[in-house]
């Protein structure tokens, strides 16, 4: 069984997008950060928060196509 997917700093979750390739094109003024990757059909939406829901955290993924392994994986790299 895999590892369960928690909660974590939206700071934190950026960091890991980065590692994957994606860039911070702005900050709105609502607090929310748009990420960009090339060949990604849509831009990420991040909430800067300090705890991000772990719906979030999957939404993103799923939009970005980046696998649960994938991400734990860069997740645990420091």
């Amino acid at each position: 069984m895999s590892e369960r997917i928690l909660p974590i700093s939206s700071r934190k979750f950026i960091k890991v997008l980065l590692r994957f390739g994606f860039k911070i094109r702005k900050r709105k003024a609502t607090d929310h950060i748009v990420l960009t990757k090339e060949g990604c059909a849509r831009p990420l939406i991040v909430p800067d928060r300090k705890s991000l829901p772990v719906f979030i955290i999957l939404n993103n993924l799923r939009s970005a196509k980046i696998s649960r392994k994938d991400y734990l994986k860069k997740l645990k790299r420091k």
